[in-house]
């Protein structure tokens, strides 16, 4: 039997859906629908007649459009200063010392051993980081069930790579949504929806 559905991994899928852009009255602000649905272990669904996980959940929340508009603004324009920051970052250089070559001619680096450049920790310079505490905070502020409770965040709850800026990015598109795997990214917006 093929299987309905599968999750080896934990991860998060998002997708968008837009009502009608015909408003009811003047005075109602446009909102989209934000539908989600994750698994915090690994799932296999071979019937989804008689499936029961109690490690499968889902939801909906709906958010202003306008500020999901401005938000994946933000979050490009921080994508953009992390990308700088790498380009900039000696640790991001290729090159081998050539004492280490000398040391040891017949070495071999493998290119699956080095972690992808996106998914290198990056160092923050200051006004990165407030940008990215403000763009954060703004996504709590959405994601969280009771908004008006929602306080600034003063430090950054998750590892900042260019990966996950990308999704953080890609989790705010409206056409196409996406997907987000186990990871502190993936930690920090399953806290903002429970």
């Amino acid at each position: 039997e093929r299987s309905a559905a599968s999750a080896s991994n934990k991860e998060i899928n998002i997708q968008w859906y837009i009502p009608s852009v015909a408003k009811s009255s003047k005075n109602t602000e446009t909102k989209v629908l934000l539908l989600y649905a994750y698994n915090t272990n690994p799932v296999e669904i071979s019937n989804i007649k008689i499936f029961s996980s109690m490690s499968v959940f889902s939801g909906h929340l709906w958010i202003p459009l306008a500020r999901i508009i401005s938000l994946r603004e933000k979050l490009s324009d921080l994508k953009e200063q992390v990308e700088i920051l790498m380009q900039g970052s000696k640790s991001f250089s290729t090159s081998v010392p050539t004492s280490f070559l000398e040391q040891s001619e017949t070495l071999k680096i493998s290119p699956s051993n080095k972690p992808k450049m996106s998914d290198v920790k990056v160092d923050l310079d200051e006004k990165t980081e407030e940008i990215a505490k403000r763009c954060l905070s703004e996504v709590k502020a959405l994601l969280s069930v009771v908004p008006a409770l929602s306080s600034p965040l003063t430090k950054i709850p998750f590892d900042v790579t260019l990966q996950s800026i990308t999704n953080l990015e890609d989790m705010f598109d409206l056409a196409n949504g996406c997907t987000i795997t186990e990871g502190t990214l993936f930690n920090w917006i399953i806290s903002l929806l429970h």
